[in-house]
């Protein structure tokens, strides 16, 4: 079971590196129960390593050994649900799902991303404006505890030991540390929990039909303040599902891959609604006075493809720039209630352009007022004086109700945030439920905890 280290298990998408002893592949439940029987006795912690599409570091190891369940890949469909190992990636799902005319609704953005670090992360993505997180749609989850018990809960079993309610923020996503909620069930104390409570071997999931008609477009606008006042006006829209927006430094990075981007765009939002309302959307667009000569519509699900395709182009090509250069990935994850959302955005472009003028991208979930501020420093002063700005947007989120992490958990690289938005005893509330369950403190060490034991 043991395997050379191989330097992918050792890195994430973010360009964060580590370290380990050994990597563990096992292919069964018996091999998993015995490789942590086997930590617990020696005293050796594990990091569970998934796609490594993640972008915190939470899958990379600081020593002890990485256990990598890319063996387990079962998958089954079926009407109205789906039964994935932790493995399946998220475009298998999709595509035997969509043979059945279903899909999995929350749609994480990165579909090379695995089915287990989407409920370790609990993952969110552009559908997530209307159908939610990855929690929503978990019904069972089947996990490895750190004593070797193999565990299935289903959705509704209550945990069997007491814990407080921690405050929750006013936005419409947070996975920033433990949801804690006296009466809770297992289900939700594991999504999120980035691979520090247990080690997610299987799920079931909820799946839905997929709509007879969908509206699709990427809508451009001549000036920023036009989208984001249409973002405003748009969510209160039923049928809306997504809603993302890019501002006038991502359109000019995407020009690189798509030079028919609009010259006189400046902004642009991304659309997808359920249903033929063909008429009312014109008057929309309309009224928000798009460029609706030279926005993109979509006709057919090739069309829609080809859109997700431009929107994932963009964090592509900033991860390419940053990690050419030589720098990790240095970018935010917070979002703010939806009534604050105009206001973070004037905090960041404020900042920005008076510190990082034509060195950052905004783009994102502006229906959920979670927008992903990346820099893109050049040097390593600017590199440093950006790692102080990701700290101080933080702090403002936090400020206005918001949280230090929406959809990509907090993992190594960001476990410092946990502080920003918790008090020291509601941290401690945390820590008391890992030490419950993982009392040598050996699952996930240095993951959204600092200290550990």
């Amino acid at each position: 079971m043991a395997e050379d280290i191989n330097p992918a298990y050792l890195t994430d998408a973010s360009g964060y590196t580590g370290k380990a002893e050994r990597v563990l592949i096992p292919g069964d439940e018996s091999e998993v129960r015995k490789a942590l029987n086997e930590a617990a006795r020696r005293g050796v912690p594990i990091t569970i390593a998934g796609a490594g599409s993640g972008l915190t570091g939470a899958r990379v190891p600081q020593g002890g050994w990485v256990l990598s369940l890319e063996r387990f890949r079962r998958l089954e469909v079926r009407n109205g649900t789906a039964r994935a190992g932790a493995a399946v990636t998220l475009i298998e799902l999709r595509d035997r799902a969509l043979a059945s005319r279903q899909f999995y609704p929350p749609d994480p953005t990165e579909i090379t991303a695995s089915v287990g670090g989407t409920i370790a992360t609990n993952a969110s993505g552009s559908r997530s404006f209307r159908y939610g997180s990855t929690r929503d749609h978990v019904l069972a989850l089947r996990v490895a505890l750190i004593d070797g018990r193999v565990v299935e809960y289903r959705r509704g079993e209550p945990i069997d030991f007491d814990v407080p309610a921690l405050p929750v923020p006013r936005t419409t996503k947070c996975t920033a540390g433990y949801r804690l909620v006296p009466g809770m069930d297992w289900i939700d104390l594991f999504c999120g929990s980035e691979g520090t409570l247990g080690v997610i071997l299987e799920a079931e999931l909820r799946l839905l039909p997929v709509p007879k008609e969908l509206f699709a477009g990427i809508i451009f606008f001549a000036a920023d303040d036009q989208a984001l006042s249409a973002a405003e006006a748009w969510r209160e829209v039923p049928d809306l599902r997504m809603l993302e927006y890019m501002e006038r430094n991502s359109l000019t990075l995407l020009r690189e891959r798509y030079p028919e981007i609009p010259r006189e765009a400046s902004a642009a939002l991304l659309i997808e609604s359920e249903g033929d309302d063909v008429e009312g959307w014109e008057a929309r667009l309309t009224d928000a006075s798009a460029l609706m000569q030279d926005s993109w519509f979509a006709v057919t699900p090739a069309d829609r493809e080809r859109f997700r395709k431009f929107r994932h182009t963009l964090p592509e090509l900033v991860n390419a720039l940053v990690l050419g250069r030589g720098f990790l990935k240095i970018s935010t994850d917070f979002a703010v209630p939806v009534d604050r959302s105009r206001e973070m955005m004037a905090f960041y472009r404020d900042r920005l352009e008076t510190e990082m003028a034509g060195r950052y991208v905004i783009y994102g979930h502006i229906g959920d007022a979670h927008v992903h501020v990346n820099l893109l420093p050049s040097t390593q002063s600017e590199a440093e004086k950006s790692a102080v700005m990701v700290t101080e947007f933080a702090r403002k989120a936090v400020e206005l109700g918001g949280t230090v992490s929406a959809e990509h958990g907090l993992g190594k690289r960001k476990a410092h945030l946990l502080r920003l938005q918790y008090s020291e005893a509601e941290i401690e509330a945390m820590r008391q439920v890992k030490r419950r369950l993982d009392p040598g403190w050996l699952l996930g060490r240095g993951t959204l905890f600092e200290e550990f034991g």
